[in-house]
């Protein structure tokens, strides 16, 4: 019996109420994705990528259609309920990276876990923040730390859930060349040991290509879906 999908979409829609009538900025969008499987969300500014994004990780509500994250729908739930589908099965990146500035690293990472009421899980961050190569950092505040390393903070704290899926919205957007292609192999490399399933959103044709499948967004509609030539 084959698997259901990591995530099913269906015909999800979003409008906003404005002065001059109401604003569809997503229509009908509906694509499955497989466990352990990566998409690119790539598309103009303004076509709706990152209410997809958000519609998809339960971080806001859709006006009409559905979402399906390990087979548990969002759809008619409270923010409880979506709440703790999020912290059993999801994972977010941010592009402002959204650290606690009164926390350390160390601090940051653990906050996941502190909320799910875990107990004794500080050797599991340390270990994911000296995989993203801070180790030595774990006791430093985010304003001690550079773009590129409060964007590994954030990476290992998604991942610290060990979540089956993660969602990123442009997680290299802020981040300058060197610094973009580490956190791409970060990325990829932790989805490889994890078996976690990638939803990107990303203007970084590096990091488009890097994904098995490829979804455009023009004017809040999808346009295109198709699979990548994956190198190497």
């Amino acid at each position: 019996m084959s698997l259901p999908p990591m995530l099913r979409v269906s015909r999800l829609t979003k409008t906003y109420p404005t002065a001059a009538g109401p604003l569809t900025v997503l229509h009908e969008a509906s694509f499955e994705l497989a466990a352990g499987a990566s998409l690119a969300i790539i598309g103009p500014s303004g076509s709706g990528k990152t209410t997809l994004l958000g519609l998809c990780a339960g971080l806001d509500r859709a006006t009409a259609g559905s979402v399906e994250i390990a087979g548990e729908t969002l759809d008619g739930k409270d923010e409880d309920e979506r709440a703790r589908i999020r912290n059993a099965s999801v994972g977010f990146v941010f592009q402002n990276f959204q650290l606690i500035p009164t926390l350390t690293a160390l601090e940051n990472v653990l906050v996941p876990l502190e909320l799910r009421g875990a107990a004794g899980c500080e050797p599991q961050a340390r270990a994911l923040l000296e995989r993203v190569g801070l180790a030595a950092r774990a006791d430093h505040y985010p304003v001690q730390l550079s773009g590129g390393e409060q964007q590994r903070v954030a990476l290992a704290r998604a991942f610290v859930n060990s979540p089956k899926i993660l969602f990123c919205d442009e997680p290299t957007g802020n981040l300058d060349g060197e610094t973009s292609g580490a956190m791409v192999e970060l990325i990829f490399g932790l989805n490889r040991e994890r078996g976690t399933t990638l939803v990107l959103v990303t203007h970084n044709p590096e990091l488009a290509a890097r994904c098995q499948r490829v979804l455009r967004l023009r004017s809040g509609s999808i346009v295109s879906d198709e699979a990548n030539v994956l190198v190497g």
